[in-house]
Order: C-alpha cells, then structure tokens, then sequence
C-alpha cells in the first residue's frame, strides 16, 4: 500500500482512524527552518473535529507530538516524524458491519485487494488519516513562508448554494469566522443552514473548495508528466472524498475562444505579466508567477443515518444501518487539508528545482 508522497521532500503517512495513533514522516524538509509549533496546532486545530454541529460529534483533541528531527526550534535536515493519539474511538459503532459492504465506502474494494480490512471507521481508508497530511503541509507552509508564498482555501459551495465571485474580490480572511469558512457571510449562513438541515434529516450534502496561491515564482513545475498542475490534481485526487479537480478557467475554458482565452504578455517594470490569468498560473506544466487557483469538488460523505441495501462478504442482501460520528458535509473541514496537500506540491516542486541547478529566488 503506497503511502508516501513526494520526490524530494517526501511524506509518509500511518496510523488508522480506530488505531492507537495516526502521523507521519517527513524526509527531505531542509535544515534551519524555524519550526513554529504553535502554526502547526493551530492548523491541527482546524481540521479536527466537533468544530460545531455541522461536524462530526468524535472529540479529539489531536495535540500533536515531535518525535524526531527538530533540536531547538529548528529542523535539523533529518526526518522529521509527528504523531497525534487517538483517543475518542467507538470501535463499537462499527461491529455491525464488520461483514457487510457500506454503500460507496471503501470496504468492498479493500476487501477485494487485500482479502482483509480493518472495519472499524474504515481504518486506513478513513479522512482520520488527514490529520497527518495538515501536519506535514504546515511544515510545507513553513518552508513557504520563506519565500512569501501564501495559500488560502475556502469554501465556494455547498449543495446547489454557490458564491459566484471571483477571489480577487474577496477577503478571502474572513472565511475563517465562521463555521462553514466561505469569505462571504451572508452566503455562509445559507450553507450552514442548509448543512444542518441535511444532518438533521441523517443525510449527507457534497461541496467545493476554492484554493489561491499566491507569490510562487515562475519556473517551477516539471514538464511533460510532473507538470505542476499534474502533481495539484493528484494531490488533491488522493484526498478523501474528492470526485474533481479544475485550475485555471477549466471546464468553463470549452465554451471561449482562443482569441478570449489567451493570456497575453506585457512586462511591468522588468517582471513578464499577463493582462488575464486564464491559465491558472501554470502554462506548458510550469508555473508562470501569476496566482495559481484552483476548484476541488467533494462528493457527499458516504455514510448517512439511513438504512440502505446493500451486500456481505457471502453475497447475501443485507440492510446496513448508519452509526457512529460522521460529518453532514466535509467541506468546512476539508479547507485546511486542500492548502496542506497544495503547500507539499509546491515545496516538493521547489526543491526539485533547487536541485535542478537553477535558482528561481
């Protein structure tokens, strides 16, 4: 099973959703970077659960531990490991489908590739496992920091509610005052409503994430098949729940024409621009030193407090009865793991290029 990711500065995650602890390795981060651990809780703290009533109930305190690779506030250029304890798991709530295939969840898939699974929350396939990945992308945000390199995500919709504006009119801060964390606080209401209507009725609703990432300089990505927005989309894509990814103008691209659709050049004092940014800040898989932006959609989550029919191991119809600490809707929770996994894409594409013998900064 591969859980690793990366070239160069390379995560390894472990750990299951019902275990005794889930985190990760990090190889590959650079010495002397100021290891802030207080950023890196507060990243945590985002993404963890019982937020509010719109998020699963499950109360984990997910303070995390350094185990290896910092000495005095600093990483030392070894490998880094981080671990949070698990320590409010109700393995119970899972007994009574430790044989029975949940209804777009992992367990049959898992079953037939490994002829085993670890039942209880999904174990390995549960977003548990993304507590790891926010740890590692605040150190990513670390190492960014260096080189003034911001992300911001949010969230743009939720069900058929849409804010339909553009980032740049955005104060894209203010979406983490409130539950939902969309930056527009009228349109947050109306989801979060709609998100607890939906939880109130033991159903689930899907949503999008927005991402902006700004200040990277041009030249980095790989050409041909590490392209940088090849390596966003599998970042995002690994996540769970996530059914699509578009940068740029993407879908909506199809109906311009070129002569719309070009990203002319000019150059302001010395520096190439571009008048619009329908590329997304990457042209040729190489980021062009515009804003990257880029949409991530997530399915509603899988379990619901429904019956539903399904199958067992043995082939028998079975009713399969939802249980446990879900979330209605994952997007609100999903906002800091997309800028975790989009700040590991870009330091990893960073060092390559530093490896590469070509300083961009």
């Amino acid at each position: 099973m591969s859980s690793s990711y990366g070239k160069i500065f390379k995560i390894s995650t472990f750990g299951e959703s019902h275990g005794a602890a889930v985190g990760v390795i990090i190889d590959g981060c650079p010495a002397g970077i100021d290891f802030d651990q207080e950023f890196i809780q507060s990243e945590l703290d985002r993404r963890k659960p019982g937020q509010s009533r719109i998020t699963t109930q499950r109360k984990e305190a997910d303070e995390f531990q350094v185990l290896s690779g910092v000495f005095e506030g600093k990483t030392q250029g070894t490998p880094i490991a981080m671990m949070v304890w698990n320590g409010d798991q109700r393995s119970k709530d899972y007994s009574h489908i430790s044989e029975q295939f949940r209804p777009s969840h992992a367990d049959y898939t898992y079953q037939v590739k490994y002829g085993t699974r670890d039942y209880r929350g999904g174990g390995r396939s549960s977003a548990r496992e993304t507590v790891a990945r926010v740890a590692a992308g605040a150190l990513a945000k670390l190492v960014l920091r260096q080189i003034n390199v911001e992300i911001h995500a949010y969230v743009s919709q939720v069900g058929k509610l849409k804010l339909d504006k553009p980032y740049q009119g955005l104060d894209l801060s203010k979406a983490e005052e409130n539950a939902v964390r969309c930056p527009d606080p009228e349109i947050a209401q109306k989801m979060f409503d709609l998100i607890d209507e939906t939880r109130k009725k033991g159903d689930s609703i899907g949503g999008v994430v927005n991402c902006v990432i700004t200040g990277t300089p041009a030249g980095l990505g790989e050409p041909v098949f590490d392209k940088l927005h090849a390596e966003l989309g599998k970042a995002m894509l690994s996540i769970n729940a996530v059914k699509g990814f578009e940068y740029g103008s993407g879908f909506e691209g199809v109906e311009m024409y070129g002569s719309e659709h070009n990203d002319l050049f000019y150059d302001e004092n010395g520096v190439v621009k571009t008048h619009t940014n329908y590329s997304g800040g990457i042209q040729g898989g190489i980021s062009n030193g515009a804003d990257i932006y880029f949409r991530v959609a997530f399915k509603p989550v899988a379990t619901i407090m429904q019956d539903q029919e399904s199958l067992d191991q043995n082939g028998n119809v079975v009713t399969v009865s939802g249980k446990g600490r879900h979330d209605p809707c994952v997007v609100p929770r999903a906002v800091p793991i997309v800028e975790g996994m989009a700040a590991l894409v870009l330091v990893d594409a960073l060092l390559r290029q530093r490896a590469s013998g070509r300083l961009l900064i």
